[in-house]
């Protein structure tokens, strides 16, 4: 076991602020004034922030940790996940199936990687974790850029919209479709936008179109860490881990 003296130290340090993040960010994102809103994103861009830099300084001071390579995909999930649960509960185009499959994927690495850990092994990262990472974290600052820009009112109708389009029989991409259109004939018409006109047009379909490809990129990372780490699953593997109890040598 680590000694916790070494673990101590502040990029676990800036780790853990992520995770205590979350319940603050819950807080100011679901209240009314647009000075919550600037904190949740705020809050939100700081805490993405930390993620950059708590491995790079651990790397550049010695003081990588086990318990830190621990919490820290743990910290990355527990936030990201944490918002877009609560953007599913608060803005209509937020679609369950697209948390679903984000939340499936996560815990599917957690399985490869108990997987590697009673085999011996090492879960082989790629590229594209990292790629699905920034996409996530980069399309819930643009939800909530989005929630900034425009007023309580508008969020409302734009909720709104949405309900009584489903209400209807379409299905939600439809909507956000006819928004955007709707969005492209205003700026062909009108020379003059304001960018209260532009803020309130783009959040009726920017975010249901940046979480559709956060989704896609995260399902695609979740099967190239499958294809990569294929060998974990091996029926021997398997076999070997939760029936004869004992780990390869």
């Amino acid at each position: 076991m680590e000694d916790w003296k070494r673990i101590a130290n502040f990029p676990n340090f800036l780790t853990t602020l992520r995770v205590i993040a979350l319940p603050f960010f819950i807080f100011f994102f679901f209240q009314k004034e647009l000075e919550y809103q600037i904190f949740a994103f705020a809050l939100f861009a700081l805490a993405s922030i930390t993620d950059l830099v708590d491995g790079y300084l651990a790397r550049k001071w010695n003081q990588e940790t086990e318990f830190g390579k621990f919490l820290d995909p743990l910290a990355d999930k527990f936030l990201v996940i944490g918002c877009f649960v609560t953007f599913l509960f608060i803005h209509e185009p937020i679609e369950l199936w697209m948390v679903v499959l984000i939340i499936l994927r996560d815990m599917m690495i957690t399985f490869l990687r108990f997987i590697a850990i009673r085999s011996n092994a090492s879960l082989k990262t790629t590229m594209m974790g990292k790629i699905k990472t920034a996409f996530q974290m980069g399309a819930i600052l643009i939800i909530l850029l989005m929630f900034t820009l425009i007023s309580g009112k508008r969020r409302a109708l734009i909720n709104e919209g949405y309900a009584l389009g489903k209400m209807e029989g379409l299905a939600t991409y439809e909507i956000a479709y006819a928004n955007f259109l709707g969005f492209s004939e205003l700026w062909q018409s009108s020379d003059k936008l304001t960018s209260k006109e532009i803020a309130n047009s783009l959040a009726s379909f920017v975010p249901y179109y940046g979480m559709v490809f956060t989704t896609f990129i995260t399902v695609i990372s979740g099967l190239r860490y499958l294809f990569t780490n294929y060998s974990l699953l091996k029926f021997s593997n398997l076999k070997r881990i939760f029936y004869d109890k004992a780990p390869p040598r």
